[in-house]
């Protein structure tokens, strides 16, 4: 269906062209919703109006054009500039009861925070409903989103929702879709670590590293980290990027934080935040999620302290 060929559903406004933000939107175009846009650098809006999209000033403007917002930004703060800022949604007079689903992965306790001030100030409804699977799942509407809000705001989210993915779980109040991603991010990190450090080793051994997912298919250690982020990462094809290494790196922290404030020790956790955190202030920041193996390689290059075994 092309966007010419609009669908009567709702108008959607869609704040946040990342990497995500652009393929999701070009998703709704493609399914003939009507996608009124904004993104914080201007040039990344360029990336979606020639496939119907329409540039807004402000995400004000973008609320007051739409009936629906979804937002998908990069950390807590952001979603809070882009919703009470100065011309944020809530700005927006006449709001009540509109549908806002935030597609951005940050805290729990900041999404319930925030949906209540949003709701006080200008009648909001609020979903919880961050997204994992990468830019080629999101095209394709086939990504796994884990949600958390009321029943009936559910029900109202659920034809968009389902456009986007092809796994929608409502997990619970607000701030469960958050929790979920929480746990789904430190899976998403540690296993990055993990897989870079099974390629070095296996590349190390001398065998033919390149047929090892195809030798543990079926077995214990199978998983699409390792038939889908192994084989990236042994070949180091990062490019085009499926992730940001400091977006990762924020969210690692995010678990780190999240563990530690549950009263739980997690040292798996605690090194792959610490690797993250090392490879964003390498420089790295804006290099692929899954490169975090070219960290390791820089350190062999150049011998530092880390910790070794007795």
């Amino acid at each position: 269906m092309s966007a010419a060929s609009l669908t009567s559903g709702p108008r959607i406004g869609f704040i946040g062209i990342g990497l995500m933000g652009e393929a999701m939107c070009r998703r709704l175009l493609a399914r003939g919703h009507g996608v009124t846009v904004w993104n914080r650098e201007p040039e990344r809006v360029q990336l979606v109006l020639p496939f119907g999209a329409t540039a807004a000033a402000s995400p004000a403007e973008v609320a007051a054009a739409t009936d629906i917002v979804l937002l998908c930004v990069f950390d807590d703060q952001a979603v809070e500039d882009c919703v009470l800022g100065e011309l944020g949604v809530a700005r927006v007079q006449d709001l009540a009861n509109r549908l806002l689903i935030d597609l951005s992965t940050i805290t729990p306790a900041s999404t319930r925070d925030l949906a209540a001030r949003a709701a006080r100030q200008a009648g909001l409804r609020w979903i919880d409903a961050p997204v994992s699977g990468g830019p080629a799942a999101a095209l394709e509407g086939s990504l796994t989103i884990m949600t958390g809000g009321t029943a009936e705001d559910m029900a109202e989210a659920a034809p968009i929702l389902d456009c986007l993915g092809s796994n929608v779980t409502h997990m619970g109040p607000l701030g469960a879709g958050q929790t979920a991603k929480v746990l789904n991010q430190a899976i998403v990190g540690a296993g990055f670590v993990l897989m870079s450090e099974v390629a070095l080793l296996a590349e190390a051994a001398g065998i033919d590293a390149t047929r090892l997912p195809s030798c543990l298919a079926g077995g214990l250690a199978d998983s699409m980290l390792l038939q889908n982020i192994y084989p990236r990462i042994h070949a180091r094809t990062f490019d085009p990027p499926i992730g940001y290494a400091r977006q990762l790196s924020k969210d690692m922290q995010a678990v780190r934080a999240f563990a530690r404030d549950n009263g739980c020790d997690l040292p798996l956790m605690e090194e792959a935040a610490e690797r993250y955190a090392a490879y964003v202030g390498s420089g790295a920041a804006m290099a692929d999620s899954t490169s975090i193996i070219r960290l390791y390689e820089a350190e062999a290059s150049t011998p530092s302290p880390r910790k070794k075994n007795p």
